[in-house]
């Protein structure tokens, strides 16, 4: 089984590009923690959204893969995860939306993924 998470990011108007520049950068070090499957963890932003209004006005977005509810979990009580979120995010976020969802067994081939490196 595979589980996906996707969490979308708007910080307050005040914060600084080099800011959330540096949160981005944070949060893909995340990639090489054990209980993200296979490395996969894209951070992306800005939106290119046409037109930007369906956005909302988030800034930054996450998609992450994990074998199963427990390695998100593993993921979300991770020390590195709260360093980043806990420095980075929390205390200069406007607004944070998380949706996570499991694979449909028969979409499970897509999220099958070579070992990295190799």
């Amino acid at each position: 089984m595979t589980l996906v998470h996707i969490v979308l990011f708007k910080f307050r108007p005040e914060i600084t590009e080099e800011h959330k520049q540096r949160f981005v950068t944070e949060l893909k070090q995340l990639k090489s923690l054990p209980c993200v499957k296979s490395g996969r963890l894209l951070v992306g932003g800005p939106s290119v959204t046409d037109p930007i209004e369906r956005s909302k006005g988030f800034q930054i977005a996450l998609v992450s893969y994990h074998e199963n509810q427990a390695a998100l979990a593993e993921y979300q009580a991770s020390k590195e995860h709260h360093d980043v979120t806990s420095t980075y995010m929390f205390p200069y976020k406007e607004d944070l939306v998380r949706f996570d969802f499991e694979v449909d067994e028969e979409d499970e081939y897509m999220c099958e993924f070579p070992v990295l490196g190799s």
